[in-house]
C-alpha cells in the first residue's frame, strides 16, 4: 500500500510528465505562435461572460468578495498585463548590443508550479499562466481547495483556446484536488514555483529546493499630506479599501492624516460612505476580529453590512456605511489594527511631522507588511521623494488609489500582476513586480571587443588624493 507522500510524488509526477512534453512541443514555437497562445489564454478569462462566470462561481464557492468588482477585476488585470505582454520579445534573440558584443537568448525555465490563493481563484491564476506561457513554459496551477472549482472552470476555458491555437493542451493543468501534499510535491518537482497567498506556503517554496518567487504579506499604509486634495484622497481611498470588500494585499489598511486637515479628512471620508467608530465600538470589533489573537475569516472579505452585525454596531449610520474608520496610535502587536485586516476596516492614524509619521508607519511594516508599498496624498513632490528615500518599500504611489495602482495601471509605470515582490524585507527573492521576464532563462552570446583596462589613475585618482596611497 502506497504512503499519502508516496501517492502525491506519483500524482504530482503524471503531471509534470505531461507539462514537460507540452513544453518540448511548445519550445519549437517562434514568437508569433506564442503571441497567439498567450491571447488564447487570456481571452480565456477577458470575454465578458465568461469573466461573470469565473466571478460569479468565485463568490459563490469562497465567501470572499463581490461578483461585480471580481467581474472588473478579472478583465482589467487581463486586459493591462495582455498590454504589457503585447510587443515584447521572450523567443530567440531578444536583446543585441554590438558595443558589448553581447546578445540575449532567451530560454523558457521549464514547467512552472504556481500557488494561488483564495482571495483571487481566477484573476491570479490566469496572470501567471500568461506570464508563463509569454515565456514558452508549461504551467501547473495549485489553486486553494475553496478556489480549485473557479480554476477548473478557467483552466477548460484556457483549454477550448488552446484547441483553437493547435497547441497541447497540456500546457496549462492544475491540481484538481489540491492539499497540502500535493501543493508541496508541485513545489518539488517543477522548475520554478511562484506563490501568490499564504505566508505559510512561500516559506514553504522558499524551502522546496525548487528555485522560487515568493511575495510578502500587503498591510498598506498611506498618507495624506497637509496640502492633498483631500476630496480626491478620500474618494480614492474608499474606491480602493472596498473594491471586492478588500481581497486585494494591496488596499488601504491604515490611512496616516496630517493635523492640519484631519478633521476636514475624516469628513470627507465619511462622506464617502466610511463610518467612525466609538471607542466602545471600537473594542467590539476588536473582539470580533481577532476572538483568539488571530484574524478571524469571519470578517475576510466581507460586506461592511455583515461586519456590522457581527460586531453588534447598531446604529443605522453603521449599518449602512461602506467602510469602517477606527482610530489608532500604537503600532504592533498589542494593536492588531495596526496590521493587515483583510476587510473594510480602516486604522486612522494622526501626525505633525512627516519625518515622524515615516519613522512611525516604518515601525507599522516591520510588524505586518514589510517591504510592500505604501502611498501618499500630496502636492508637495519633495514630500513623496522623501517617502521613497526612507521607507523601505518597493512601491510608493503618488495620488493614486492604492490597490488600482500598486499592481500596475493605465496611469502609472508599474507593470500589471497580481503578484508583488515585497524585496529581501519581507524574505522575498524579487522586490519588482512579476513579469514575464521571471520566467526566462537569458543565453548571453560573448564575442571579442576591443580591450576596455582601466588606468590606476582612472579608478583610485580620487581616493589617493583624499586618502592618500
Amino acid at each position: 500500500m502506497q504512503t499519502q507522500d508516496t501517492s502525491a510524488a506519483d500524482t504530482v509526477a503524471a503531471l509534470v510528465t505531461r507539462a514537460r512534453a507540452a513544453q518540448a512541443i511548445f519550445a519549437d514555437y517562434d514568437q508569433q505562435q506564442v503571441d497567439d497562445v498567450v491571447a488564447g489564454a487570456a481571452w480565456a478569462i477577458y470575454r465578458p461572460d465568461r469573466a461573470r462566470e469565473l466571478a460569479e462561481l468565485a463568490v459563490r464557492d469562497t465567501g470572499l468578495g463581490n461578483v461585480e468588482d471580481k467581474v472588473a477585476k478579472n478583465q482589467r488585470k487581463t486586459l493591462g498585463t495582455l498590454r504589457d505582454l503585447t510587443g515584447a520579445k521572450s523567443v530567440g534573440v531578444i536583446a543585441d548590443d554590438p558595443d558589448s558584443g553581447i546578445t540575449e537568448y532567451a530560454k523558457p525555465v521549464g514547467v512552472v508550479a504556481a500557488v494561488c490563493p483564495s482571495t483571487n481563484p481566477a484573476a491570479t491564476p490566469a496572470n501567471k499562466t500568461m506570464m508563463a506561457l509569454k515565456g514558452g513554459n508549461a504551467v501547473i496551477l495549485s489553486p486553494s481547495p475553496k478556489g480549485a472549482s473557479t480554476c477548473r472552470l478557467l483552466v477548460e476555458y484556457i483549454h477550448a483556446e488552446l484547441d483553437k491555437v493547435g497547441a497541447p493542451r497540456d500546457l496549462v493543468q492544475f491540481i484538481a484536488e489540491p492539499s497540502k501534499a500535493l501543493t508541496n510535491e508541485l513545489m518539488r518537482q517543477a522548475d520554478l514555483v511562484v506563490v501568490t497567498g499564504s505566508q505559510r506556503n512561500v516559506r514553504q517554496a522558499y524551502s522546496s529546493g525548487t528555485p522560487a518567487i515568493g511575495v510578502g504579506a500587503g498591510n498598506a499604509p498611506v498618507i495624506v499630506d497637509a496640502d492633498a486634495d483631500i476630496a480626491g484622497a478620500a474618494e480614492k481611498i474608499k474606491r480602493s479599501k472596498t473594491f471586492d470588500y478588500a481581497t486585494s494585499c494591496s488596499s488601504e489598511n491604515s490611512v496616516h492624516i496630517h493635523s492640519a486637515v484631519y478633521d476636514a479628512t475624516l469628513r470627507a471620508l465619511g462622506e464617502q460612505g466610511g463610518y467612525l467608530l466609538t471607542p466602545e465600538e471600537k473594542e467590539r470589533l476588536a473582539a470580533v476580529m481577532w476572538p483568539d489573537g488571530k484574524l478571524s475569516s469571519a470578517i475576510t472579505a466581507q460586506p461592511p453590512g455583515k461586519i456590522a452585525a457581527l460586531a453588534g454596531l447598531d446604529s443605522p449610520e453603521a449599518r449602512s456605511a461602506s467602510f469602517f474608520l477606527v482610530e489608532e496610535d500604537g503600532v504592533g502587536p498589542g494593536f492588531p489594527f495596526s496590521g493587515e485586516k483583510l476587510s473594510v476596516v480602516l486604522t486612522v492614524y494622526r501626525f505633525d511631522d512627516l519625518g515622524a509619521a515615516i519613522k512611525r508607519i516604518q515601525r507599522l511594516l516591520d510588524f505586518q507588511g514589510a517591504g510592500h508599498s505604501c502611498g501618499i496624498h500630496t502636492a508637495t513632490e519633495v514630500h513623496a521623494t522623501m517617502v521613497a528615500e526612507r521607507l523601505r518599500v518597493a512601491r510608493v504611489l503618488v495620488n493614486q488609489a492604492h490597490c488600482f495602482g500598486t499592481g500596475g495601471g493605465f496611469d502609472n509605470g508599474l507593470g500589471f500582476t497580481l503578484t508583488m515582490g515585497a524585496g529581501t524585507w519581507a524574505g522575498n527573492s524579487i522586490s519588482d513586480n512579476l513579469s514575464y521576464r521571471h520566467f526566462l532563462n537569458i543565453t548571453r552570446l560573448a564575442r571579442v571587443i576591443p580591450p576596455r583596462v582601466p588606468t590606476e589613475e582612472q579608478l583610485w585618482g580620487r581616493y589617493h588624493e583624499t586618502y592618500g596611497r
